[in-house]
């Protein structure tokens, strides 16, 4: 009940055949395989390349410790 037995799938596949024609059909599936080949082409060209070398590491300077707000003098008025 779930998947088709092959007489459905011939039947399918004529249909597709005089809806969209046969030259029409190995047009779209020689497309289908130059769009395979360019894509393995492509994973193969990413394959060759060397790898770039890793970004630099940048190391942070220490900052100089400011004083605290405790530490600054303060003002105060005698009078």
């Amino acid at each position: 009940m779930g998947s088709f037995s092959p007489i459905h799938w011939i039947i399918v596949i004529v249909l597709i055949m005089l809806l969209f024609g046969g030259g029409r059909v190995s047009a779209m599936m020689g497309d289908v395989a130059k769009g395979i080949k360019s894509f393995k082409r492509g994973m193969a060209e990413d394959e060759d390349t060397p790898p770039t070398k890793p970004a630099q590491k940048i190391e942070a300077q220490p900052v100089p410790p400011q004083p605290a707000a405790s530490e600054q003098p303060s003002e105060t008025k005698q009078g």
